[in-house]
C-alpha cells in the first residue's frame, strides 16, 4: 500500500530529460511529496518519456505496466515528448490518468486535483498538446557529483528522420544571467561538474524567446554562455553534452581548450560517414566539415576525448554506402560512437522514403559499429596507460569500489575511500580491466601536476 503523498519519477530519453524531470520532483517536494523508489509503491507515479525511437515508446508503457504492479491505484503521469506527439495513443494505455506535453509538464501538480486516486476512477483529464514556445529552465540534483543544466530546448533544423521539432517546438534558449544564476545555486549544493544540456545546445542565443507575448531576440550566443560559466567559483568542471559540427566552431574548440573549467570532451553528432545519406537526412554539413573539425580539435587538444553519434539503416542506405560510412569512421581519430537503428517515426519525411533497409541489415550493422565504437574506446584509453590525470569520484555499485570520469572521460575504478566521494584527485592509470575500464592508483599531489597531453 502506497503511503499518501509519496511521488515515484522515471526518466526515459536523454539528459535534458533527466534534468526536466529533477525540476519537477523538487516542485513536488516543495508542495510537501515525498520521493521514493519506483518499486516501492507510490500514490502519484511520473514518468517522462522519450519518442526518439520505437523503443522508447514501448518502455513508456512496461513502465506504466510496472508502476500499477507496485501500487494498484496510483495515480500514474505521462509527461515529454511521446505524450506531446502522442497524446491520444497514450491515453488509451490502461491506468493512465493524466497526460502532459510539453508545454503542461512544469504545471504537473496544478492539474492534479485529486491527489488520492479513487479506484476505477480512469483518466481524469488529457490536455490538449500544444507546442511550447518559451523557455524553462531545469537542472538535476542528485548524487551531489555532477549536475546535468538545461540552457537551450526546441530546434530549428528539419532532419528528415527527427520528431525532437515536434516535440519540443522551436530553438529557444535561456539568458546567460540565469544560466549563470543556476550554475552559481547549483555550486552552492555540492556540485563538482556542470553538463550543459540542450535539444542543440550550440544553438544557444539563436533562437527567440517568448516573454509577455512578443518574441525577443536573442544577443548572446553560445560562445558567450560558455565564457561566463568559465568564471563559475565553486564548479570545478564544465561539459559539453553534445554539439552539431557546424556549431563547433574553431572559436568554440580554442576556447575550451584554453579555459580554466571547461574539459576537453567533445560529443559532436555526426550521423552518417556518407554524403549521400546526410544529404537525405538533411544534415547541415558533408562528411569533410566533420573530418576537420575533429582534426582541428586533435591539433588544439591531443589528448581530449570525441564521441560519435551514427545512424545505421536509414532508407535508402546501400550495403556500399555502410562500408563507405564504416571505413570514414574507422580512420577519424574519435574515442568512442553512440550508435543508433533507425526507426520509422510518423510524421517524419524519412518514414516514407523509398528504399527501406530490412531490420536484419539494420541489426547487423549497427553491431559492426559498436565493435569499432569498442575498439576506439580502448585504444584511446592505451594512449593515457602510466599517465595521470584529474578524476571526480563517484558511488560504484560494487561496494568496495569507486568509479568517476577523468576530464578527458576515462573511466576509473579503484578501492572505495568514503573520504574521496565528491572530490577531484590526480591518479595514475595503471591497466583496462575486464569490465573495460581503467584501474588507477589515487596519487597525493595537487591537481594541476598531472599529463595535460
Amino acid at each position: 500500500m502506497a503511503t499518501p503523498r509519496t511521488v515515484a519519477f522515471h526518466t526515459l530519453g536523454c539528459k535534458l530529460n533527466y534534468a526536466e524531470t529533477s525540476s519537477i520532483e523538487r516542485m513536488f517536494a516543495a508542495k510537501g511529496f515525498t520521493s521514493v523508489n519506483f518499486d516501492e509503491g507510490a500514490n502519484i507515479y511520473v514518468i517522462n518519456t522519450c519518442s526518439v525511437t520505437d523503443f522508447a515508446d514501448k518502455k513508456c508503457r512496461q513502465f506504466v505496466r510496472r508502476a500499477l504492479k507496485a501500487s494498484p491505484d496510483a495515480f500514474v503521469v505521462v509527461i515529454g515528448c511521446y505524450a506531446q506527439l502522442k497524446p491520444d495513443e497514450i491515453a488509451e494505455i490502461p491506468g493512465v490518468d493524466l497526460v502532459l506535453g510539453a508545454s503542461e509538464k512544469f504545471r504537473v501538480l496544478d492539474y492534479i486535483d485529486d491527489l488520492s486516486k479513487a479506484p476505477g476512477k480512469g483518466m481524469i483529464n488529457v490536455k490538449e498538446v500544444q507546442t511550447a514556445n518559451s523557455f524553462t529552465d531545469a537542472f538535476s540534483f542528485g548524487d551531489r557529483t555532477r549536475s546535468f543544466l538545461k540552457v537551450q530546448d526546441g530546434c530549428n533544423y528539419k532532419c528528415s528522420f527527427c520528431t525532437i521539432p515536434l516535440a519540443r517546438g522551436s530553438s529557444r534558449s535561456d539568458t546567460v544571467e540565469s544560466v549563470v544564476a543556476n550554475a552559481e545555486k547549483i555550486a552552492g549544493m555540492g556540485v563538482k561538474e556542470i553538463v550543459l544540456t540542450g535539444v542543440n545546445l550550440g544553438d544557444f542565443g539563436n533562437g527567440t524567446e517568448v516573454i509577455e507575448g512578443a518574441k525577443v531576440k536573442k544577443e548572446a550566443m553560445f560562445i558567450d554562455l560558455i565564457k561566463a560559466l568559465d568564471q563559475v567559483e565553486g564548479i570545478e568542471r564544465f561539459r559539453i553534452s553534445s554539439i552539431e559540427p557546424n556549431l563547433c566552431t574553431n572559436e568554440v574548440i580554442d576556447f575550451v581548450a584554453a579555459a580554466d573549467r571547461f574539459v576537453p570532451h567533445f560529443h559532436i553528432p555526426l550521423q552518417s560517414g556518407n554524403d549521400k545519406q546526410l544529404k537525405a537526412m538533411r544534415r547541415r554539413y558533408q562528411r569533410s566539415l566533420y573530418q576537420d573539425r575533429v582534426d582541428y580539435i586533435r591539433r588544439k587538444m591531443p589528448h581530449a576525448c570525441i564521441g560519435v553519434d551514427v545512424i545505421v539503416g536509414f532508407p535508402g542506405e546501400t550495403d556500399e554506402d555502410f562500408l563507405e560510412s564504416y571505413r570514414f569512421i574507422e580512420q577519424l581519430d574519435v574515442s568512442y560512437l553512440h550508435v543508433f537503428t533507425y526507426s520509422e517515426r510518423a510524421n517524419t519525411d524519412a518514414a516514407n522514403m523509398e528504399a527501406p533497409v530490412d531490420m536484419a541489415t539494420r541489426k547487423k550493422r549497427n553491431e559492426m559499429l559498436r565493435a569499432l565504437s569498442e575498439q576506439k574506446r580502448r585504444s584511446f584509453y592505451k594512449i593515457f596507460l602510466g599517465r595521470r590525470r584529474s578524476v571526480l569520484f563517484e558511488a560504484h555499485k560494487d561496494k568496495n569500489l569507486m568509479s568517476g570520469f577523468t576530464d578527458n572521460y576515462i573511466k576509473i575504478e579503484t578501492g572505495f575511500d568514503a573520504d574521496m566521494i565528491n572530490k577531484i584527485s590526480v591518479v595514475q592509470l595503471m591497466n583496462i580491466n575486464d569490465s573495460g575500464n581503467v584501474e588507477a592508483i589515487v596519487l597525493d599531489i595537487p591537481e594541476t601536476v598531472f599529463d595535460h597531453v
